[in-house]
Order: C-alpha cells, then sequence, then structure tokens
C-alpha cells in the first residue's frame, strides 16, 4: 500500500512540474558536483579577497599596493600562501599542544559549513529530475546556520586559552563576550524574517522576497541591525577588539606562526563571505533578479541558473566590498562602548521591533492584503515598507540625533565640553605666556 502512494505522490509531482523526481544516484552525483565546484570557488574567493583587502585599502588611501608579484600584483596571494607553507612552526612551551592546533582549524571549518544550506541560484530542471541549487537543501536550513556559525566563537576561545599567554587569553575571552553579546541581536533580527516567510527554509525567504519585495524594504529595522551584528560577529573594524594590534597585541593568535596563523586570516574571510551570503539571503532576495519575476516561475532552465547565480555573486561581492570599505573608514569602538550598543541599543530595539511587526503583520494578513497586488506591485509588501519608513524616522532622526546609536558621541553635555575645552584654552595661554 505505501509503495502504491508513493507512486501515485511520484505520478502527480511528474504531472504538475514536468520534471521527473531525482534518483538516489542523481542525489548523490549532484551533490558531489556541488561540493567540489562550490567550495573550490569559496576558496578561491578567499584567496581573490586577501588582494582585493590590500588594494581597496591602498585605492582609499591613495597608495597603489601589491603590484610586484605578477601582472598589476595578481599572483600576490599565490606568493604569500607559499611563503607561509614554507616557514617554520613554532610551538610555545607551556601550551595545549592538541588544542593548539586544532583551534585554527575549529575557527576556519565552522564558516565554510555555513554555505551548505545557502541557496545560491534557483533551481535547476535538468532531464533527471530538478536539482536544488544549494550543497545540502536542508527544511531546516536557517536553524543549521545559526547552529553552526555559533561554534566559531570557540576556535577563537581555544586559540586564547591553549596558547598559555595572558595577550591570547584576553583577545579570547574578548571575543567571546562580543560574539555572545552580538549573536542574541543578530538571531532576534531574523525572527521578523522567519515571521514573514513562515518557514525556516532558505528557499521560502527567496520566494516570500520574491513576491512582496526585499526584506531589506520590509524589515529595514532588521536588516540594519543584522548587517551590524555580521560585522561584530566576523570580527571586523569597527569591532575588531578581540585582536585589537594597539592593546592585545594581535589578540589570540599572537602566539601562532606560518599556515596556522595564515588560517585565522582564511577563517576571517570565509566569515566575511559567509555573512555576506546571509546579508544577500535573508534581506536582498538572495537569488532573486529584481523586477521581474521571471526568474521564479517554471520551467527552471539552466539559463536562469545562471543568471541567478550571477546576481547572487554580484551581491555577496557588493557586502564583501562593504566590509572593505569600512574597516579603511572607520576607527575601532572602545570596549565599553561596544558592550553598550549590543545589550543597550540592539537588544531593546530588536525586541521592540519584534512586537511591533508581529503586529502590523497580523493585522495586515486579516485584511487580505497578501493576495492584492497594485500594478504588480505587493499590497502586503507596500504597507510594511510605510511601517518601516516610519519606524526608520523614529529611530535613526528622532531617538538618536547623534546620541543614542553613535557610540563614539560624547557623554558629556555640551556646556561642560565648552567649560573643559575654555580651560584648556586658557591653559595654553598661560604657559605661553610662562615660556
Amino acid at each position: 500500500m505505501s509503495h502504491l502512494l508513493t507512486m501515485l505522490a511520484l505520478q502527480a509531482q511528474v504531472a504538475t512540474t514536468g520534471v521527473p523526481p531525482q534518483g538516489t544516484g542523481v542525489v548523490i552525483i549532484s551533490t558531489l558536483l556541488k561540493i567540489v565546484i562550490i567550495f573550490t570557488i569559496y576558496l578561491l574567493s578567499v584567496m581573490a579577497l586577501t588582494l582585493a583587502e590590500r588594494k581597496i585599502s591602498a585605492w582609499i588611501q591613495g597608495r597603489i599596493g601589491p603590484n610586484r608579484a605578477g601582472p598589476w600584483g595578481l599572483l600576490q596571494p599565490i606568493a604569500d600562501g607559499v611563503k607561509n607553507i614554507a616557514k617554520e612552526e613554532t610551538y610555545p612551551g607551556g601550551a595545549n599542544r592538541p588544542m593548539f592546533i586544532l583551534a585554527p582549524a575549529i575557527a576556519f571549518t565552522t564558516a565554510m559549513l555555513a554555505w551548505a544550506v545557502i541557496p545560491f541560484a534557483a533551481p535547476w530542471d535538468s532531464a533527471w529530475g530538478r536539482i536544488p541549487m544549494a550543497v545540502a537543501p536542508l527544511p531546516i536550513g536557517f536553524l543549521y546556520i545559526l547552529a553552526i556559525t555559533s561554534l566559531g566563537v570557540y576556535g577563537i576561545v581555544l586559540a586564547g586559552w591553549a596558547s598559555n599567554n595572558k595577550y591570547s587569553l584576553l583577545g579570547g575571552l574578548r571575543s567571546s563576550a562580543q560574539m555572545v553579546s552580538y549573536e542574541i541581536s543578530m538571531g532576534m533580527s531574523t525572527i521578523p524574517v522567519l515571521l514573514l516567510a513562515g518557514n525556516v527554509a532558505m528557499d521560502r525567504v527567496i520566494e516570500q522576497q520574491a513576491l512582496h519585495g526585499w526584506n531589506i524594504l520590509n524589515l529595514t529595522i532588521a536588516g540594519f541591525v543584522f548587517i551590524v551584528a555580521s560585522f561584530a560577529e566576523t570580527n571586523r573594524v569597527p569591532f575588531d577588539l578581540p585582536e585589537a594590534e594597539s592593546e592585545l597585541v594581535a589578540g589570540y593568535h599572537s602566539e601562532y606562526s606560518a599556515m596556522k596563523f595564515s588560517m585565522f586570516f582564511i577563517a576571517e574571510y570565509s566569515n566575511m563571505i559567509t555573512a555576506s551570503a546571509l546579508m544577500a539571503t535573508l534581506f536582498f532576495g538572495g537569488w532573486d533578479i529584481p523586477f521581474t519575476l521571471w526568474d521564479n516561475v517554471a520551467p527552471h532552465t539552466g539559463i536562469k541558473t545562471v543568471l541567478t547565480g550571477l546576481f547572487f555573486a554580484l551581491k555577496v561581492a557588493f557586502f564583501c566590498f562593504s566590509f572593505m570599505w569600512v574597516r579603511w573608514t572607520l576607527p575601532r569602538f572602545r570596549y565599553d562602548q561596544l558592550m553598550s550598543l549590543g545589550w543597550k541599543v540592539l537588544l531593546p530595539m530588536m525586541l521592540a521591533y519584534i512586537l511591533i511587526i508581529a503586529t502590523a503583520v497580523l493585522i495586515f494578513r486579516n485584511l487580505g492584503l497578501e493576495q492584492v497586488r497594485w500594478v504588480g506591485i505587493s499590497a502586503f509588501g507596500l504597507a510594511l515598507f510605510a511601517v518601516n519608513i516610519v519606524l526608520s524616522i523614529v529611530v535613526f532622526w528622532f531617538l538618536d540625533r547623534g546620541r543614542v546609536i553613535s557610540p563614539a558621541s560624547s557623554r558629556l553635555q555640551a556646556d561642560a565640553l565648552e567649560r573643559l575645552r575654555a580651560a584648556r584654552y586658557r591653559s595654553t595661554l598661560s604657559a605661553e605666556a610662562g615660556d
């Protein structure tokens, strides 16, 4: 009986989609091919980003950047890799050697594993069945990402502890406190996304944005908090306190050398690519091509898969550039400012925002706005966009005004600051008069 029901279900799938179901062999072969292709591109992209970081920083600072290894310095990442592989491995005398070796591997692999469930293009209706463009298209893909990315802090904490160095230990402790603090805000910023999608599957999140507009428009505050928390989670400027070269002598990887040292930088750029892919998927439509539904409806041809993959790559590249742009533009926060921003600003703001958005979604759905479209535009998306415009004005203009969200603002009142400046000016004049 169960075999008969299975056959009827497969026949119904072919009748409705025109695509035969995948066999076990097709699933295994396609998965292996996706693993090889995606992670090869992933590692090559990490290598290219190390060169892009140096070129972009040189461009921002009016320098030339790497230009000796190969034409335009394109072989510089290969030269760096060969140098790191050829260097001598050193171990501190009091280090816990097994944990010391394991730490950079944990930091690197957790960043790569998160990519397994991110759909990087539209599915392909091949002759062997519909092949989803994700290495492991899990129905609980979003929960998998939260679980895997939260493990990355263990590599940094183990590196700090196993080095038996006080500066490394302080860097590891800073990182754990920072990542735990901002991981809460990051997780809460994704709750409105799941409210709209009604599912934790990444494909469903993209489909919802194709129908009702990108979440950066419908959930602007959540997108802002997610981007800020992503900078903190990846330990990038202005949240690079765990490294803090001026204070902790490179922090948790002070005692590392050769390839183990470079693996932490590979992990940093891997996390940057993963965070960029999550920003694109959760708030910027993923592989969805804007202003068209052509890429979201059957038949899912190979042309659609290639074009949507290119659009997804462009979105990820834009956010990777944004990471570098911010690094070479903004100064580092003080540690008290960093923790204050996470616990006193982002967390309460997201609690209030979730309540407001949940109420608005319930009202708009009861009004039936999800089924209404005006000139091809979703009325549900327009209503949420209007709500977020009002909330953005309240948060960024009325509440902030350079006092709350700007963590580098002074705690002094304006009159007290003027008195301090006047006293400094008088002391300067008296010193000059004495000379």
